[in-house]
């Protein structure tokens, strides 16, 4: 499908996401395993690292959300959540124990959480209406290139250096570097599209009641379905549990990337046409399923269909979910909306990742997917009942 309609500015942002996410997948791919198998940690301790890392970024999001509609400006906490992000790439390979790799993916995650909801804002800034679907899922296949082209390489250096962990984390310093540069010279906010800067914060009782019900409902939607979608940790600690080598764990999160890639911008373009509650119905359908496999799966090929199905979960769900926050509320409060948003989500995630390393603990694997597609079943339920 053709991009040429859509700003430039969408595609550079992708372009930036691209190179953002091949440094951090190359670090995320391995991180679980490096926590097990070489610093000792248990299931429980990834799954509240994870937690508190994403719950971290969502809390920046708030933040810088509403600065950068208070300023009026997006870029410059954009680029300065990038920039903070590729500063903490070398805290990885530095790590020594459980506490410094919580230190570095909490000041990863700050840095993700500070140029989240600017640069979603900003998308829906420069983006026409009826393009927003696909503009949100072509930046997500983007991301998502990123994310799988990121754990290939980390497979491919982990195989040449004998499971070097360090080098691989050494390496993904480069392209964080390179993001960088891309958006500080190749993404521009362009003065029309600017929202007017507000004499004071966007927090307060009169804002709040110009964010619709409708808001609202994404917000709640979009949180019981991150409860059924903890931390993707743990497919990879499925992958090993059913004895897959710490050299190919990434290629899950390859084969769940290269979905998500694929389908996103296809979905989002579906979206546009009309489609968003049978897309959403059929993306809670494919976490189900996912959830229902990897629960069962006894072999390394059950686990691959399992992060295939989670793939086109995300792809049917991540893009769609943020265009509907972008038309619900007032151009001058989309920062302050998709900070509310990731806040909201990260602390159902923090809940969900901590729920998904206790029941792995005490009850096994099967039990934690299980407890994911109850909770997928109760989105699917909220929505059939949603007009």
């Amino acid at each position: 499908m053709s991009t040429k309609r859509l700003p430039r500015g969408v595609i550079a942002l992708g372009l930036v996401s691209l190179t953002m996410d091949l440094s951090s997948e190359m670090i995320h791919s391995l991180l679980p395993v490096f926590l097990v198998t070489v610093l000792g940690a248990s299931a429980m301790s990834v799954g509240l690292i994870e937690g508190i890392a994403e719950a971290t970024a969502a809390v920046a999001k708030v933040f810088s959300g509403v600065l950068s509609d208070w300023f009026g400006r997006r870029k410059p906490l954009v680029l300065l959540g990038y920039g903070l992000a590729a500063l903490t790439k070398p805290l990885f390979p530095l790590a020594t124990g459980i506490g410094a790799v919580l230190t570095a993916r909490f000041l990863d995650r700050v840095g993700k959480g500070l140029r989240g909801a600017p640069r979603d804002a900003l998308i829906a800034d420069i983006t026409p209406k009826a393009q927003r679907g696909a503009a949100y899922g072509l930046r997500q296949a983007m991301d998502t290139v990123g994310a799988f082209a990121g754990p290939l390489v980390a497979m491919a250096l982990m195989a040449a250096s004998h499971d070097d962990f360090r080098l691989v984390f050494w390496v993904a310093v480069v392209p964080a570097i390179i993001c960088v540069l891309l958006i500080a010279f190749g993404v521009e906010e362009p003065e029309a599209t600017r929202p007017v800067a507000q004499p004071r914060l966007p927090i307060s009782r009169d804002n709040f009641a110009r964010l619709s019900s409708r808001f609202w409902w994404v917000v709640a939607f979009a949180t019981v379905l991150t409860l059924a979608r903890f931390s993707e940790a743990f497919l990879l600690l499925r992958a090993e549990n059913v004895g897959l080598a710490a050299t190919w764990v990434p290629v899950i999160l390859i084969v769940m990337n290269v979905v998500y890639a694929a389908s996103a911008y296809p979905f989002g373009r579906i979206s546009d046409n009309g489609s968003r509650r049978a897309l959403l119905i059929w993306g809670v359908i494919f976490l189900i399923a996912a959830d229902i496999v990897l629960a069962l799966a006894a072999s390394i090929w059950a686990v691959g269909l399992g992060a295939a199905l989670w793939g086109l979960h995300m792809g049917a769900t991540q893009g769609l979910l943020s265009a509907l926050v972008a038309d619900a509320v007032p151009a001058d409060l989309r920062g302050t909306a998709f900070g509310i948003f990731n806040l909201v989500s990260g602390i159902a995630l923090l809940a969900a990742s901590v729920i998904a390393g206790g029941l792995w603990t005490l009850l096994g694997p099967a039990m934690t997917f299980y407890a994911g597609a109850a909770f997928s079943l109760v989105a699917l339920l909220g929505l059939s009942f949603r007009r």
